[in-house]
Protein backbone atom coordinates (compact mmCIF):
# COMPACT_ATOMS: atom_id res chain seq x y z
CA UNK A 1 0.00 0.00 0.00
CA UNK A 2 1.50 3.35 -1.06
CA UNK A 3 1.92 5.99 1.65
CA UNK A 4 -0.86 8.57 1.62
CA UNK A 5 -1.19 11.88 3.44
CA UNK A 6 -4.97 11.78 3.60
CA UNK A 7 -7.64 10.01 1.61
CA UNK A 8 -10.14 12.84 2.11
CA UNK A 9 -8.24 15.36 -0.05
CA UNK A 10 -8.67 15.32 -3.82
CA UNK A 11 -6.98 17.42 -6.47
CA UNK A 12 -9.40 18.33 -9.27
CA UNK A 13 -8.06 19.53 -12.63
CA UNK A 14 -10.75 21.18 -14.75
CA UNK A 15 -10.56 21.26 -18.56
CA UNK A 16 -6.81 20.58 -18.76
CA UNK A 17 -5.67 21.01 -22.35
CA UNK A 18 -2.06 19.76 -22.13
CA UNK A 19 -1.74 16.11 -20.97
CA UNK A 20 1.83 16.77 -19.81
CA UNK A 21 0.39 19.04 -17.11
CA UNK A 22 -1.75 16.17 -15.85
CA UNK A 23 1.34 13.99 -15.54
CA UNK A 24 3.30 16.80 -13.84
CA UNK A 25 0.46 17.35 -11.37
CA UNK A 26 0.35 13.61 -10.59
CA UNK A 27 4.11 13.64 -9.91
CA UNK A 28 3.74 16.68 -7.63
CA UNK A 29 0.93 14.98 -5.74
CA UNK A 30 2.88 11.78 -5.18
CA UNK A 31 5.90 13.78 -3.96
CA UNK A 32 3.70 15.22 -1.21
CA UNK A 33 1.62 12.16 -0.34
CA UNK A 34 -1.61 13.02 -2.14
CA UNK A 35 -3.05 10.34 -4.42
CA UNK A 36 -6.65 11.23 -5.33
CA UNK A 37 -6.74 12.89 -8.75
CA UNK A 38 -9.97 13.90 -10.49
CA UNK A 39 -10.03 15.14 -14.08
CA UNK A 40 -12.98 17.13 -15.41
CA UNK A 41 -13.35 16.97 -19.20
CA UNK A 42 -9.61 16.75 -20.02
CA UNK A 43 -8.82 17.39 -23.68
CA UNK A 44 -6.44 14.40 -23.92
CA UNK A 45 -6.40 11.53 -21.44
CA UNK A 46 -5.04 8.88 -21.21
CA UNK A 47 -1.90 10.12 -22.91
CA UNK A 48 1.70 9.04 -23.34
CA UNK A 49 2.74 12.61 -22.54
CA UNK A 50 0.94 12.43 -19.21
CA UNK A 51 2.61 9.12 -18.35
CA UNK A 52 6.03 10.46 -19.34
CA UNK A 53 5.69 13.60 -17.20
CA UNK A 54 4.35 11.59 -14.25
CA UNK A 55 7.83 10.04 -13.94
CA UNK A 56 6.88 7.21 -11.62
CA UNK A 57 3.48 8.47 -10.49
CA UNK A 58 1.72 6.20 -12.99
CA UNK A 59 -0.36 4.68 -10.19
CA UNK A 60 -2.04 8.04 -9.58
CA UNK A 61 -2.84 8.38 -13.29
CA UNK A 62 -4.25 4.84 -13.39
CA UNK A 63 -6.57 5.62 -10.46
CA UNK A 64 -7.55 9.08 -11.74
CA UNK A 65 -11.32 9.60 -11.88
CA UNK A 66 -12.48 11.23 -15.12
CA UNK A 67 -15.74 13.20 -14.90
CA UNK A 68 -17.77 15.04 -17.51
CA UNK A 69 -18.74 17.92 -15.19
CA UNK A 70 -17.36 19.69 -12.15
CA UNK A 71 -20.55 19.03 -10.17
CA UNK A 72 -19.98 15.29 -10.68
CA UNK A 73 -16.37 15.52 -9.47
CA UNK A 74 -17.22 17.30 -6.21
CA UNK A 75 -20.74 15.98 -5.49
CA UNK A 76 -19.77 14.37 -2.18
CA UNK A 77 -17.34 17.11 -1.02
CA UNK A 78 -18.07 19.32 1.99
CA UNK A 79 -15.29 21.85 1.34
CA UNK A 80 -14.32 23.09 -2.13
CA UNK A 81 -11.29 25.35 -2.64
CA UNK A 82 -10.43 26.99 -5.95
CA UNK A 83 -6.92 28.00 -6.91
CA UNK A 84 -6.81 31.08 -9.15
CA UNK A 85 -4.70 34.14 -9.86
CA UNK A 86 -7.64 36.04 -11.40
CA UNK A 87 -9.37 38.92 -9.62
CA UNK A 88 -13.05 38.52 -8.77
CA UNK A 89 -15.78 41.13 -8.40
CA UNK A 90 -17.68 39.38 -5.62
CA UNK A 91 -15.97 39.23 -2.24
CA UNK A 92 -14.39 35.86 -1.51
CA UNK A 93 -12.61 34.26 1.42
CA UNK A 94 -9.06 34.54 0.05
CA UNK A 95 -6.36 32.20 1.38
CA UNK A 96 -2.68 31.74 0.73
CA UNK A 97 -1.55 28.08 0.53
CA UNK A 98 -0.37 27.96 4.16
CA UNK A 99 -3.74 29.24 5.41
CA UNK A 100 -5.49 26.75 3.17
CA UNK A 101 -3.40 23.94 4.65
CA UNK A 102 -4.26 25.17 8.14
CA UNK A 103 -7.99 24.94 7.43
CA UNK A 104 -7.60 21.46 5.97
CA UNK A 105 -5.58 20.34 9.01
CA UNK A 106 -8.36 21.33 11.43
CA UNK A 107 -11.00 19.34 9.55
CA UNK A 108 -11.86 15.76 10.55
CA UNK A 109 -10.62 13.11 8.14
CA UNK A 110 -14.26 12.36 7.31
CA UNK A 111 -14.59 15.79 5.64
CA UNK A 112 -14.23 15.40 1.87
CA UNK A 113 -12.12 18.27 0.52
CA UNK A 114 -11.58 19.23 -3.13
CA UNK A 115 -8.92 21.65 -4.38
CA UNK A 116 -9.72 22.86 -7.88
CA UNK A 117 -7.27 24.00 -10.56
CA UNK A 118 -8.79 25.49 -13.71
CA UNK A 119 -7.83 25.61 -17.36
CA UNK A 120 -4.29 26.65 -18.18
CA UNK A 121 -5.31 29.83 -20.03
CA UNK A 122 -8.66 30.82 -18.54
CA UNK A 123 -8.99 29.17 -15.14
CA UNK A 124 -12.50 28.46 -13.85
CA UNK A 125 -15.70 30.04 -15.16
CA UNK A 126 -17.93 32.12 -12.88
CA UNK A 127 -20.53 29.35 -12.78
CA UNK A 128 -17.83 26.87 -11.70
CA UNK A 129 -16.66 29.29 -9.02
CA UNK A 130 -20.16 29.23 -7.54
CA UNK A 131 -19.35 25.78 -6.15
CA UNK A 132 -16.36 27.03 -4.15
CA UNK A 133 -16.05 27.85 -0.45
CA UNK A 134 -12.60 29.47 -0.56
CA UNK A 135 -10.39 31.19 -3.08
CA UNK A 136 -6.75 30.11 -2.90
CA UNK A 137 -4.18 32.54 -4.27
CA UNK A 138 -0.47 31.72 -4.49
CA UNK A 139 1.66 34.83 -3.77
CA UNK A 140 3.97 35.53 -6.70
CA UNK A 141 5.33 38.27 -8.95
CA UNK A 142 2.41 40.63 -9.72
CA UNK A 143 3.92 41.28 -13.17
CA UNK A 144 4.00 37.55 -13.98
CA UNK A 145 1.38 35.74 -11.93
CA UNK A 146 0.84 32.73 -14.21
CA UNK A 147 2.18 29.55 -12.62
CA UNK A 148 2.52 26.30 -14.52
CA UNK A 149 -0.35 24.00 -13.48
CA UNK A 150 1.90 21.30 -12.04
CA UNK A 151 3.95 23.93 -10.17
CA UNK A 152 0.79 25.35 -8.61
CA UNK A 153 -0.27 21.87 -7.48
CA UNK A 154 3.23 21.32 -6.05
CA UNK A 155 3.13 24.53 -3.98
CA UNK A 156 -0.29 23.78 -2.49
CA UNK A 157 0.49 20.10 -1.86
CA UNK A 158 3.78 21.04 -0.16
CA UNK A 159 2.00 23.36 2.29
CA UNK A 160 -0.57 20.67 3.09
CA UNK A 161 2.16 18.13 3.81
CA UNK A 162 4.29 20.60 5.77
CA UNK A 163 1.37 21.69 7.96
CA UNK A 164 0.34 18.08 8.51
CA UNK A 165 3.82 17.06 9.65
CA UNK A 166 4.21 20.04 11.97
CA UNK A 167 0.78 19.52 13.52
CA UNK A 168 0.22 15.76 13.27
CA UNK A 169 -0.16 15.34 17.03
CA UNK A 170 -2.86 18.02 17.25
CA UNK A 171 -6.29 16.69 18.24
CA UNK A 172 -8.76 17.67 15.54
CA UNK A 173 -11.97 19.29 16.68
CA UNK A 174 -15.08 17.11 16.61
CA UNK A 175 -17.80 18.74 14.55
CA UNK A 176 -21.08 17.94 12.90
CA UNK A 177 -20.99 16.80 9.28
CA UNK A 178 -20.92 19.60 6.73
CA UNK A 179 -23.37 19.52 3.84
CA UNK A 180 -21.96 18.12 0.62
CA UNK A 181 -21.80 20.00 -2.65
CA UNK A 182 -24.74 18.03 -4.08
CA UNK A 183 -26.85 18.72 -0.96
CA UNK A 184 -26.08 22.43 -1.22
CA UNK A 185 -26.96 22.48 -4.93
CA UNK A 186 -30.34 20.90 -4.16
CA UNK A 187 -30.90 23.55 -1.48
CA UNK A 188 -29.99 26.39 -3.88
CA UNK A 189 -32.40 25.01 -6.50
CA UNK A 190 -35.14 24.82 -3.85
CA UNK A 191 -34.36 28.37 -2.68
CA UNK A 192 -34.49 29.71 -6.24
CA UNK A 193 -37.80 27.94 -6.85
CA UNK A 194 -39.43 29.41 -3.72
CA UNK A 195 -38.13 32.93 -4.41
CA UNK A 196 -39.49 32.69 -7.96
CA UNK A 197 -42.89 31.52 -6.70
CA UNK A 198 -43.01 34.40 -4.23
CA UNK A 199 -42.12 36.91 -6.95
CA UNK A 200 -38.99 37.95 -5.06
CA UNK A 201 -36.54 37.12 -7.81
CA UNK A 202 -36.68 38.15 -11.47
CA UNK A 203 -34.89 36.54 -14.39
CA UNK A 204 -32.77 39.61 -15.24
CA UNK A 205 -31.30 39.77 -11.72
CA UNK A 206 -31.46 36.12 -10.71
CA UNK A 207 -27.80 35.29 -11.40
CA UNK A 208 -26.33 38.12 -9.33
CA UNK A 209 -28.76 37.58 -6.44
CA UNK A 210 -28.19 33.83 -6.33
CA UNK A 211 -24.42 34.31 -6.52
CA UNK A 212 -24.51 36.61 -3.50
CA UNK A 213 -26.79 34.25 -1.59
CA UNK A 214 -24.44 31.38 -2.35
CA UNK A 215 -21.55 33.40 -0.93
CA UNK A 216 -23.61 34.14 2.19
CA UNK A 217 -24.38 30.48 2.86
CA UNK A 218 -20.83 29.46 1.90
CA UNK A 219 -19.44 31.67 4.67
CA UNK A 220 -21.78 29.94 7.12
CA UNK A 221 -20.40 26.46 6.24
CA UNK A 222 -23.81 24.82 6.53
CA UNK A 223 -24.10 21.47 8.25
CA UNK A 224 -26.40 18.71 6.98
CA UNK A 225 -28.98 19.33 9.72
CA UNK A 226 -28.94 23.07 9.02
CA UNK A 227 -29.67 22.49 5.33
CA UNK A 228 -32.54 20.19 6.34
CA UNK A 229 -33.96 22.98 8.56
CA UNK A 230 -33.67 25.60 5.81
CA UNK A 231 -35.33 23.32 3.27
CA UNK A 232 -38.06 22.59 5.79
CA UNK A 233 -38.73 26.33 6.07
CA UNK A 234 -38.86 26.62 2.27
CA UNK A 235 -41.28 23.69 2.04
CA UNK A 236 -43.48 25.24 4.73
CA UNK A 237 -43.56 28.52 2.80
CA UNK A 238 -44.60 26.64 -0.35
CA UNK A 239 -47.28 24.73 1.56
CA UNK A 240 -48.70 27.91 3.04
CA UNK A 241 -48.87 29.52 -0.39
CA UNK A 242 -50.74 26.52 -1.81
CA UNK A 243 -53.15 26.52 1.14
CA UNK A 244 -53.82 30.22 0.68
CA UNK A 245 -54.48 29.71 -3.04
CA UNK A 246 -56.97 26.92 -2.28
CA UNK A 247 -58.69 29.09 0.31
CA UNK A 248 -59.04 31.89 -2.26
CA UNK A 249 -60.57 29.48 -4.79
CA UNK A 250 -63.06 28.13 -2.20
CA UNK A 251 -64.27 31.64 -1.47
Amino acid sequence: MAWSLSANIRIVLVGTTHPGNIGGAARAMKNMGLNRLYLVAPKYFPSADATSRAAGADDILCRAVVCETLSEAIADCQIVIEASARSRRISWSVLIPRECAGIIQTEPESTAIAILFGREHSGLSNSELDYCDYWLKIPCNSQFASLNLAAAVQVVAYEILSTHQCDKNHQKETRCQLASSSQLESFYMHLYQVMSELGFIHEDKSKSIMRRLRRLFTRAQLEVKEVDILRGILSAAQGRKVAKKIETIDH
